[in-house]
């Protein structure tokens, strides 16, 4: 990726010619926006835009559902690691044919909570979650994926919200994400 100047900003790579990372995959994990359908979930802690990088997959795509997490004014979530708090989690469950890869959460700030001169590592800011996912491309995972058509994946994020006052009741969200499946194709141009 190059910026307006022609400097190298990033580099991705892909360890087999047989996967590929989607454009809009690596549109997300940089930060910027997707063209994509967006589902909202609403609290009076959080908001939440759920949507998936790309619409349509194909064995070997590797492809992110995405996150994007406003917290309220004057409320924060844990980050991961925090200990003696609920902190946020993203999970997926297995699926057949289907690869989980790395989450990614952006760096968290440190909070200092003065009642019980406690310092802890939070979100208070809006912040983005990238869940990196793939269609597996080996035989048995084309075999149980066969003759379908679409793919939903589910998962489920987890929070404890909190203001300068109060802990709210740890919440866990479900979440579903839905992507057509279209075959390789196979067939040799003609010559």
């Amino acid at each position: 990726m190059l910026n307006p100047h022609g400097v190298v900003n990033s580099r991705f790579f892909e360890p087999a010619y047989q996967e590929r990372t989607t454009v809009g995959s690596i549109l997300a994990r940089l930060g910027n926006n997707v063209d994509a359908v967006v589902t909202t979930i609403s609290s009076p802690q959080i908001e939440i835009a759920s949507f998936s990088t790309d619409g349509t997959v194909a064995p070997g795509t590797h492809f992110s559902l995405v996150l994007d997490v406003r917290p309220a004014t004057g409320v924060h979530v844990y980050a991961p690691g925090v200990v003696g708090y609920k902190p946020i989690g993203l999970t997926i469950q297995p699926r057949a044919g289907v690869l989980v890869r790395d989450v990614r959460y952006p760096p968290p700030e440190n909070y200092h909570f003065k009642p019980l001169n406690e310092h802890v590592q939070v979100f208070q800011r809006p912040f983005r979650i990238v869940q990196d996912v793939a269609i597996d491309a080996s035989p048995q995972a084309q075999a149980a994926l066969k003759d379908a058509t679409s793919l939903t994946l589910h998962g489920q994020l987890a929070y404890q919200a909190c203001d300068d006052r109060i802990c709210f009741t740890p919440q866990s969200v479900p979440l579903t994400w839905t992507v057509s499946l279209r075959a390789l194709d196979r067939a040799r141009a003609n010559r």
